[in-house]
């Protein structure tokens, strides 16, 4: 009876190895096949000989590569991220790394596309190397012939770097307009935020008042009667304001929910949303 062996080397997680080998290849048995899968340590490796009898050929090879592209792309590419970041970014503080590797494995785990994407160029990678060669050693296999994959966590972890360096910005500037705030007197009890389809806000006190544009004079020149559609201006006329106090009116309108979570996070537990009242309906 025909026998294939292949003999799979790993220097690290070789628990796991062999856990999904066994795995694959019980799937191999359940067909009525003969499986065989033997354990060998030498200089720090594990060595997995898997033989199978009764088959052809491409069956084991196609079914390992299957098992060690999943190892790769569920596994050892979070071992890789980690390498990746600790070796080019080794100036931020370990805390700053892990959320740059939160970031980088958020990127990829959140978008099955690339991750099926992965997968699939490991497995063609795999079954064509294995087609041809009977000893595979996983570390230096992904080291040498899976380049363009490593480049493209290179790429992961870059654009994580970005995120987590906009993310840290914008903390550090909420904290700043959330200082402004404190240290202002508030000019106004409560300011009603209006909002219209167009994306254009009108802002009125709590006697639904207009706001008087003396509080805004030098932000801009009577708010009342220039109605303004951008958000940003809205924050900034909210912070120069400083009321103890934001309640959005949703109107026929809707704010853009990062804005309106800026606008929280600078006026901690002072905004509020309207469910419906005079306000809204007038500007429905």
């Amino acid at each position: 009876m025909p026998q294939q062996c292949i003999s799979i080397g790993t220097a690290c997680q070789q628990d796991l190895v062999k856990q999904e080998l066994s795995r694959g290849l019980k799937s191999l048995q359940d067909e009525g096949l003969s499986v065989q899968l033997q354990e060998d340590q030498a200089n720090g490796f594990t060595f997995l000989d898997c033989c199978v009898s009764g088959h052809t050929e491409p069956l084991i090879s196609y079914r390992v590569a299957g098992v060690i592209s999943n190892l790769i792309v569920n596994s050892w590419q979070e071992i890789l991220l980690k390498d990746i970041i600790r070796e080019n970014y080794y100036y931020f503080d370990e805390d700053e790394k892990g959320a740059i590797y939160d970031y980088a494995r958020k990127k990829i785990n959140n978008n099955n596309k690339i991750k099926e994407r992965y997968r699939l160029v490991i497995l063609q990678k795999l079954t064509e190397y294995l087609s041809a060669n009977n000893n595979l050693i996983i570390d230096g296999f992904i080291r040498f012939r899976l380049k363009d994959y490593i480049n493209q966590l290179y790429d992961v972890a870059d654009q994580a770097v970005d995120d987590f360096l906009m993310e840290r910005e914008y903390k550090e500037f909420i904290e700043l307009l959330r200082y402004f705030v404190e240290i202002q007197e508030p000019k106004a009890d409560l300011v009603n935020v209006v909002l219209r389809d167009d994306g254009v806000f009108k802002l009125y006190d709590e006697k639904n008042q207009p706001i008087n544009s003396d509080y805004l004079r030098d932000f801009m020149i009577d708010l009342v009667e220039n109605e303004i559609n951008y958000e940003d201006l809205l924050i900034s006329a909210l912070i120069t304001i400083a009321p103890r106090e934001v309640r959005f009116h949703s109107g026929n309108g809707e704010l853009a929910s990062s804005t309106v979570n800026t606008i929280k996070s600078v006026f901690v537990g002072r905004v509020s949303e309207c469910g419906g009242c005079s306000i809204c309906q007038k500007h429905q």
